[in-house]
């Protein structure tokens, strides 16, 4: 396990700056997490970590050394990409073992790493089978022994679970999660999919073109966002904004020209308890709950999360009502305020 320590991070190439003045410490064992959109920074600055890209400027120390200049294969890290990069004519065994063999790791060394990853990913009944004979999680899960043999210090993963369908990638999720319980490891994962965040990460960094947002726990994102923009990428269906000005909204404190009502959190009422109506654009019925979206007029549109089945109908009048406690408050500048509104 590894401490990393990033000081003032600079990445430009040629005048594009991609990552500007970052700071950043992850703890030695800390799953964590970085997201954001695309073209926001998250890949490049795992690679600056890895050692694939040059940092323009700043420092990267891992457990108190600096390794600004130390090659990727003496860092102590191991990388697992989107793309499983395995060799198609060597078998499962023989992927896995490639990189301890050109380090001229002895053979029972080899042997016993190799099925000792096997065993933690339950792959060992497919170590003398090609890659062409894995399905695509079986061959994600080699990929991912080919970086625990290596024993690093820190392992990162950039965007491993793209490739798979959707039942594969929960599948997947949920062993990697397994994988970090096990190993105690540090782990630093680049996803777009903020639900993958929020379901592994002990801490997660919200990046905004090459810049910290915000970081924190999942739920001290969701609960307590910094300002609009971790507001919105944070929580699926994302959160609904409306604009003060907006006739539902009768008073705000003047600094408030925002608020944010996540889906779950509105409720359907009756006329005379709403604190919103509007009329149903579209329902999407999905068994647990409905997904209905909601114009209030004046071009404000929202999502609103109701449990269970629904028999709304398409251009159905909407009442609405929630808990003003769990109502977000932004300035002008999209900045999160602590003020609570006088009628919500």
């Amino acid at each position: 396990m590894a401490d990393l320590l990033l000081t003032n991070i600079h990445k430009s190439y040629d005048k594009t700056e991609v990552i500007a003045n970052l700071n950043l410490t992850i703890k030695s064992g800390e799953f964590m997490v970085f997201v954001g959109p695309s073209g926001c920074g998250k890949s490049t600055l795992l690679r600056m970590i890895a050692g694939l890209e040059d940092i323009s400027s700043g420092t990267l120390t891992i457990n108190d050394e600096i390794v600004n200049d130390v090659v990727p294969a003496e860092r102590g890290v191991a990388m697992v990409f989107q793309s499983y990069a395995l060799y198609p004519h060597m078998t499962v065994f023989d992927n896995m073992a490639f990189g301890l063999r050109q380090s001229k790791t002895p053979k029972p060394e080899i042997e016993r790493r190799v099925n000792g990853a096997a065993s933690i990913l339950q792959i060992t009944d497919y170590l003398k089978r090609l890659p062409k004979h894995l399905s695509g999680g079986q061959r994600q899960r080699v990929a991912i022994g080919r970086a625990i043999v290596r024993d690093p210090k820190v392992f990162l993963f950039d965007e491993p679970l793209s490739n798979l369908d959707a039942a594969l990638r929960v599948q997947t999720r949920i062993e990697i999660a397994k994988l970090h319980n096990d190993l105690d490891a540090t782990m630093i994962y680049v996803t777009h999919d903020q639900v993958e965040a929020m379901t592994l990460a002990d801490r997660i960094v919200v990046l905004n073109a090459g810049h910290i947002e915000q970081v924190g726990s999942p739920l001290e994102l969701y609960n307590s966002p910094a300002n609009k923009f971790v507001a919105g990428f944070i929580g699926s269906p994302k959160m609904n904004f409306i604009p003060t000005t907006h006739k539902a909204l009768t008073s705000a404190p003047d600094n408030v020209t925002e608020i944010g009502i996540r889906p779950e959190h509105l409720i359907h009422t009756t006329k005379a308890k709403a604190k919103l109506n509007g009329r149903l654009r579209h329902i999407e019925q999905l068994g647990e709950y409905a997904l209905a979206y909601i114009d209030l007029g004046n071009d404000v549109e929202i999502t609103a999360k109701l449990e269970g089945e629904s028999g709304l109908q398409h251009g159905a009048d909407m009442y609405l009502t929630f808990d003003a406690k769990k109502v977000h408050h932004f300035d002008s500048n999209g900045v999160t305020l602590s003020t609570t509104m006088a009628s919500a």
